[in-house]
């Protein structure tokens, strides 16, 4: 009973609205557009990372929570953060370096993860990786 008294329930809410209205921007752009799921996903990194370099995105986050960190454009988000974190400790090669360091736990799961579905989930593409060895992994990662 403690646990459901100690959940805020506003901090819920706003996270789903929030993180439910970034969704709807991208359900929006793939059904009233052209653009490809690809160039979407560019979009809202890189809009993450304008908004996170500008400091404007950190006020969402301090309103939503995960509903502002967990969709794409947290990820720009935490690119921009690392890279202007790193930049003051390493001077300019932190440009480069920091953005990874501080998304290095995302990337490794989507890694992590894919490779668990190309050998636990079957589909064309890993039925071919299956025959033709381990070596053909990184070739569809």
């Amino acid at each position: 009973m403690d646990f459901f008294q100690s959940i805020d329930w506003m901090q819920l809410l706003r996270c789903f609205i929030i993180g439910g209205i970034i969704c709807i921007i991208g359900q929006i752009l793939i059904d009233k557009t052209k653009l490809t799921p690809a160039r979407i996903l560019v979009i809202f990194v890189t809009t993450g990372a304008i908004l996170g370099g500008l400091g404007i995105y950190q006020y969402l986050i301090d309103f939503a929570g995960c509903g502002a960190t967990v969709p794409l454009t947290g990820f720009g988000n935490a690119l921009a953060k690392g890279a202007i974190e790193e930049v003051s400790k390493s001077g300019f090669i932190g440009a480069f370096i920091g953005g990874t360091k501080a998304a290095a736990g995302g990337i490794s799961a989507a890694i992590f993860f894919r490779i668990y579905c190309i050998f636990n989930f079957k589909t064309k593409n890993e039925k071919a990786i299956k025959n033709k060895g381990i070596a053909l992994i990184f070739y569809y990662i």
